[in-house]
């Protein structure tokens, strides 16, 4: 432990000196300038000296040796990030840090938020370059060898394209982009959420759906918060592209929300996915108050049936079906819809166990964290701190409390039609943030009855906003794209 205070305490000095050697660089120059003046005039007076001065010059010139130690800290003290940083990266990086407190110490979606918290951080680290895309050198028609040369070293092609003017010229490769911009290229080619789904699809259990359809219902109704906000953005002043991909928040599905951002309003993307994983770690807290202030005590208390069991050919028929019919009605919800039910055959087929146990871990492991680390690369200061983030996480609030509104009040029209049968605190797992909607429910039931257990009834309204959430978003890409 000493050792490594003592080196800590070693680079911090190192840091110090070079600063303080730059500033004291910096403050000697005048008093430079005014050196060099008086050597003028004495070289004016005094013509031997002067040529005695430029042969001292011309040595120091040649001798390979001589170093200018105040120079070379200047230089190095300049090349540092904290000499180029802008103020908007800072605030960035505390942002980050904070987003790094609630997902270590509070363990809010710590599976996202830390990736997406660290990306943030290395994203606003001034010089490191991490999201900067392929630079490349120009030049004119007319210098065709030139352009060939150049590529022959950099072990690349020349190849016509236009420049900023319009103008035809010759591009070749200088530099490769940093590590996250390829990352990146993951979550804006689409792949990463499809394969999260997958993943996702692979660890559901359909069942409860299966075994009780009206939950679907339930899992629609949850929906609303998407079309509420969806219409408060439009209000203020966002595009149809933007509202769609802002209102998607409400479905409390983080891939799903990356994946209509990226291909409807990519600009927004870091707002979108700081707003909407933040907010499925806070369902806990938003949807109890909202539970409790639209149920009685006595539908709270209800206890549900228990539900029927279902066959092994359902639960195999089930995800072919959801694919075929929904892929017919919205062909743009195809990839995420297709590859969640991918993931489930997977599951229940029982046939291939070891690719199905590797979507649940290895795979989701894996795109879990190059989404998170790229998503969060994205938060760029110069763009994330506007007014249009604040809007966002407002609306991304509107949204979560109209979608569990939705399925509270279908669950208490529900429960009315049923002769109080259904308990209407499952209608707020209707949202997709599985299965922590659920557990919610299943919370606040047992709060009012001990001996209530609801879990298993929420988790049919919870996996059907699954699917109703991609629906959700199937229906604005249909629309905007």
């Amino acid at each position: 432990m000493n050792k490594k205070y003592r080196l800590l305490t070693a680079m911090l000095l190192m840091l110090v000196l070079t600063m303080t050697a730059s500033m004291l660089t910096a403050f000697a120059e005048p008093a430079a300038q005014g050196t060099v003046a008086t050597a003028d005039e004495a070289i004016q007076a005094e013509a031997p000296a002067a040529d005695t001065a430029a042969e001292t010059e011309e040595a120091a010139e040649e001798d390979p040796y001589d170093l200018d130690l105040g120079a070379a800290m200047r230089s190095i003290a300049q090349s540092t990030g904290l000499a180029n940083g802008d103020w908007r990266q800072y605030v960035m990086i505390c942002i980050s840090c904070v987003l790094l407190y609630l997902a270590i110490v509070k363990k809010f979606e710590p599976l996202l938020l830390l990736p997406i918290a660290f990306g943030m951080l290395l994203a606003n680290l001034p010089l490191a370059g991490m999201m900067n895309g392929e630079s490349y050198r120009e030049f004119p028609l007319e210098q065709a060898a030139e352009a060939l040369k150049y590529a022959t070293e950099k072990q690349t092609t020349a190849y016509v394209a236009l420049n900023a003017l319009g103008e035809q010229v010759y591009q070749v490769q200088s530099s490769n982009g940093g590590l996250l911009y390829y990352l990146y290229k993951g979550v804006k080619l689409g792949i990463y959420p499809p394969l999260i789904f997958m993943g996702v699809g692979a660890m559901t259990d359909f069942g409860p759906l299966i075994a009780n359809p009206k939950s679907l219902l339930l899992g629609a109704a949850a929906q609303l918060g998407i079309f509420i906000t969806f219409i408060g953005a439009i209000l203020l002043d966002f595009t149809p592209n933007e509202a769609s991909a802002i209102g998607i928040i409400g479905g409390a599905d983080g891939p799903t929300a990356i994946y209509v951002t990226t291909q409807l309003a990519p600009h927004l993307l870091a707002p979108i996915a700081v707003a909407a994983y933040s907010y499925m770690a806070l369902v806990p807290v938003i949807q109890p108050p909202i539970m409790r202030a639209l149920t009685t005590k006595k539908e709270r208390m209800i206890v549900m049936e228990q539900l029927r069991p279902v066959s092994r050919a359902e639960l195999v028929i089930f995800p072919v079906v959801v694919t075929v019919v929904v892929s017919l009605l919205l062909p743009d919800a195809a990839p995420l819809v297709g590859m969640l039910m991918l993931g489930n055959l997977m599951r229940t087929s029982g046939v291939v166990d070891r690719i199905s146990k590797t979507a649940q871990n290895e795979l989701i492991n894996i795109v879990t964290i190059f989404l998170g680390l790229t998503v969060g690369a994205t938060t760029n200061g110069a763009t994330f701190l506007s007014p249009q983030t604040l809007y966002i996480i407002v609306l991304g609030v509107i949204a979560f409390m109209g979608g569990t509104a939705g399925g509270v009040l279908l669950g208490k029209l529900m429960c009315k039609l049923s002769g109080g049968k259904i308990n209407p605190l499952i209608g707020s797992a209707g949202v997709s943030a599985v299965p922590m909607a659920a557990r919610v429910s299943q919370v606040v039931g047992q709060k009012e009855n001990p001996g209530n257990f609801l879990l298993m009834h929420a988790m049919g309204p919870n996996v059907a906003g699954v699917i109703g959430s991609a629906v959700a978003a199937g229906v604005f890409l249909s629309l905007f794209k």
